[in-house]
């Protein structure tokens, strides 16, 4: 990081647990009464079953759940911000109303399948709430397309091979995955909630407006959470 080593602090944190969230949350707050952006990178890929510590499956937990729990802890620092941004990263899925949630929180058994959209657009939900209920704030869902990342690590030996062989293909490098979040947190040209799809194109967005469950959604995050 050269000279910017010596500003930069870095907390580890368990994003999958209720517990594992409110740490560094807490943390953050104990040391900045200010926080001007909040961009969730973090996400797993994973189409086992299995559960954390709340009951809940570990894709939902993170890619979903604890980005709606650490967002409304660090809701008082951004509140003090000019402009305060929220941006979620996530695969490439546009913002729908006829997506099925009824198997949310549960997803038991996990069905990746079926169950992978929902939870990424879950986030189009939490950014379309928190302009509605957070002025001035701007939030957004990026799509980080495929990033050059070790995110496959758990999965099965052969979903590992196919993404060593077509890596140079499919995969993005980090810079270009990160791209439009930068240009989203830096510039304040845009109006929000917005969703952009390709990872190239800052100028290419799309407008989120849902309206059908995200309340439903929202609801079911605090009831989880406490948040």
């Amino acid at each position: 990081m050269g000279t910017d080593a010596d500003r930069a602090s870095f907390l580890a944190a368990d994003l999958s647990t209720h517990d594992g969230v409110r740490d560094p949350a807490q943390r953050v707050l104990d040391e900045h009464d200010r926080v001007d952006a909040l961009v969730h990178s973090t996400g797993v890929f994973t189409s086992q079953e299995s559960r954390t510590a709340d009951g809940l499956h570990p894709f939902f937990a993170v890619n979903y759940l604890s980005r709606y729990h650490l967002t409304q802890l660090l809701l008082p620092a951004l509140r003090q911000a000019g402009r305060p941004v929220v941006v979620m990263m996530t695969a490439a899925v546009p913002p729908s109303d006829d997506t099925d949630f009824t198997r949310f929180p549960e997803l038991a058994p996990f069905d990746f399948g079926h169950d992978r959209k929902p939870i990424q657009l879950a986030n189009h939900h939490c950014a379309a709430h928190l302009t509605r209920t957070e002025p001035g704030l701007a939030a957004a869902v990026v799509n980080a397309g495929a990033a050059k990342t070790d995110i496959l690590r758990i999965d099965p030996w052969y979903m590992r091979a196919g993404a060593k062989v077509l890596g140079p293909v499919l995969f993005d490098s980090v810079e270009t995955s990160a791209h439009n979040v930068v240009d989203a947190t830096r510039r304040d040209d845009w109006q929000t909630p917005l969703y952009w799809g390709n990872p190239r194109r800052f100028e290419q967005r799309t407008p989120i407006a849902l309206n059908t469950t995200t309340q439903r959604l929202m609801d079911t995050s605090h009831t989880l959470t406490g948040a």
